[in-house]
Parts: C-alpha cells; structure tokens; sequence
C-alpha cells in the first residue's frame, strides 16, 4: 500500500486507509504530512497536492528514475507515480488517457502540469529520435510563452493562469511524443482593462516595459515606467518578489524563437501588447460627439496596428448600424467611447492571445513532422482556479 515507504511519523499516505473518515481526520493527516514535508497524499489513484510555495528537491533525475515503470502504490505518493501510471496505461492497453488537475487559485495547478509534461519527456525516447526530441522541447518552452500573456498576479498567486488549458499529448506506438494540441477558452480578458487593488495585468505588459531592448522601447513609444499607463498600473506596485519580468522577457522571446515563430511574428505580437497599453491612455473630449484629445497618441496607436488614425479614431468613436436596410455610422458620446475603447483592447488581446495558441499547436502538430501513424493521446486538463472578484465584468 501506499504508506508501506513510510513511516507512521508522516501520517497516513493514502486516504482510503483513515481509520476515521471525516473531515477533520481528513485535515490532521493532511497538515501532519505537510508539516513533514510531504506534499502530496493519495485517495486511491487520485493525488491530493499541496502547494508548498517553496522549492523542494523532489523533481531530480534519481526521482524520475525510482518512479519510471513502477506501479503507483509501489512508492511514496507523488505527482510522477500519476504521471508514469497515464503513460504505462496508454501505452500497455493502446488507449486514450487524461488527467485533469483542479483546485482553487494558487493550489498549484499550473506547476503540477508543468512537472507531469517534464517527467513524460524525461522518461520517453531517452537520446532518441530528433523529431521526438523536437517535440518534447516545444511542448515545455510553450509554457513560457503560454504563461507570459496568459497569467497574471493576483492577491492569492504570484503566477496564477487566467485562462483554461487542455493540452493532448499524442504519442507513437512505442510511447514516445509525436506531437500534440492545445485548446484554451475563458482567458479573463476583463483583467487587460481592469485589476483589483494589489494585481497586475497579463505579465506581458510588464516583461515588455521591463525587458525589451531600448530601440523597441523607442520604436514604440513607450516608457519603462507602468504607472505612467492606466491599463497596467491600477494595481498599485506592479513588481513581484518571485518574479523577474525583465529576465522573463528574455525566456519569452527565446521560447517563441524556439517554438517556430519568425522575427516578424514576435514583433508582430509585442506591438499588440504595446498598443493596447497606449490605449488605456486614450482620452476622449466633446459632448454629444466623442472625438480622441491627443491624435499623437491615436498615430502612435495606428502605427502599432498598421492602421490610419483616421480609420482608428473611427473605430473608437462610432458604430455601424443597420436599420432598413441603409447602413449608418452613428456617432458615441464619451462614455460610449471610453466603453468602446476597453472592449476593443479586450478584444485585441484575446484574439493574440488564441493566435499564439495557434501558432505554438502549428509546431506541435504530429503531421508537422511527418508523423501519419496510429496514435494514442495523453490529455492534461488544467482548469484555472476561480476568485470572488469586487467586479467580476
């Protein structure tokens, strides 16, 4: 059983062995095997993690080693036991396997599917083929970019996903990766106009105003400081102990080098980022007509988006009506246009955003690399943890 490797000093490694099943009895064990450092616990097949917010020297090579082809009571719980039984599973019975990982903001969801992807690539095709190899480093350095415009900081999470992510792992008849895909739906898009007092906005704002070489600062018009642009600083202080955005910066665009985008595509994609941050500064003056106060910061826009300021200034202070068949341009007053505004930054940056998904599951895809063989797939669900919000949009 699990506790077998144990001793009675770390609790009771699965749950299904509780003498008392309630729910403090459930809590005592838990917190006497956090307290021990023992972070993870099993319901049966089932892993309970607990999210030490420290590091912990139980990922190493010789980890993986004593959990590879092990059955998953054989050892002391842990993540890899779950990881390694998916992977014996699909590959000794030949069919589709998943693991969904939930729990609420901060519990550690993200990490968990970060380490089951890092010890399938560790265990599968060990020197192998290239194209498997290939595979296996686009897979982890997606989620560098995955992470760069698709988490934020919150007040329960340094790190924490703000979006949905299924991930399908294919692999050949031997068990090693061929390829995979990525689905992700609910980016809180909300967050690009919005933060709660003591949050910050996607980290890609500020790995680009921290990170990016002086002449793309120049380029686009930006300063480094974040409280000069309302869209990223209303937070409060947007620096993060455990975080380094202007050394994430530089991961980010390694990672997008790596995954297969070209120069033109990652420029492409910081000028969108840096568009919507000159965007929230965009003040609106008239009466019954909205019209943009600064046309400079409208140009600077424009260029961003390869757009006239005309054209944009259009966008942002009328709509389009069809009424009888005629076709009319109806003018907004400033609130309408400020509302304009933030929906089209939403807007923009969650059609990056499923863009770059796009982009990193064109690498990924198994036909990429010539793969037309039978395959079996793994799925890792990680569903984002979800957070009363003062204003929930």
């Amino acid at each position: 059983m699990a506790a077998i490797h144990e001793r009675a000093e770390y609790g009771i490694g699965d749950f299904v062995l509780l003498h008392e099943l309630s729910l403090p009895a459930f809590m005592d064990n838990l917190r006497l095997r956090f307290e021990k450092g023992r972070i993870y616990t099993y319901i049966g097949e089932v892993v309970v993690s607990v999210n030490p917010y420290r590091p912990m020297d139980i990922y190493s090579p010789s980890y993986v080693q004593d959990y590879k082809d092990r059955e998953i009571f054989e050892r002391p719980p842990h993540i890899f036991a779950l990881a390694d039984n998916a992977h014996k599973t699909m590959k000794r019975q030949a069919r589709d396997t998943c693991i969904v990982i939930s729990g609420e903001s901060g519990s550690g969801k993200t990490e968990a599917s970060k380490i089951i992807m890092r010890y399938i690539a560790a265990v599968t095709n060990v020197g192998g083929q290239r194209e498997v190899e290939r595979v296996k480093d686009v897979l982890i350095k997606s989620n560098n970019i995955l992470e760069a415009f698709g988490n934020a900081k919150t007040n329960r999470n340094d790190n924490s996903s703000r979006f949905g992510k299924y991930m399908d792992i294919n692999f050949d008849f031997k068990g090693d990766p061929v390829g995979g895909h990525i689905n992700n739906y609910l980016l809180e898009k909300s967050r690009v106009v919005h933060q709660q007092e003591g949050e910050r906005n996607f980290h890609s704002f500020y790995q680009l105003l921290s990170g990016a070489p002086e002449n793309m600062i120049n380029d686009m018009n930006l300063s480094r400081d974040p409280k000069a642009y309302k869209f990223v600083n209303q937070g409060g202080d947007h620096k993060v102990a455990s975080l380094n955005d202007k050394q994430d910066f530089r991961g980010v665009m390694d990672a997008m080098k790596a995954t297969g985008f070209s120069l033109d595509e990652i420029s492409t994609a910081w000028q969108v980022v840096a568009a919507v941050i000159h965007l929230g500064n965009i003040e609106f003056v008239g009466e019954d007509q909205a019209a943009v106060s600064d046309q400079t910061l409208s140009s600077v826009i424009g260029k961003m988006l390869q757009v006239s300021r005309e054209d944009l200034e259009k966008a942002l202070c009328s709509r389009v009506i069809a009424a009888g068949g005629n076709v009319v341009d109806k003018h907004l007053n400033v609130p309408e246009s400020i509302y304009a505004g933030q929906a089209f930054a939403k807007a923009m940056y969650e059609r990056l955003f499923s863009w770059i998904v796009g982009k990193i599951n064109d690498a990924i895809d198994p036909k990429h690399g010539g793969y037309v063989g039978k395959n079996t797939v793994i799925g890792v669900l990680d569903i984002y943890g979800f957070e009363i919000f003062d204003n929930n949009r």
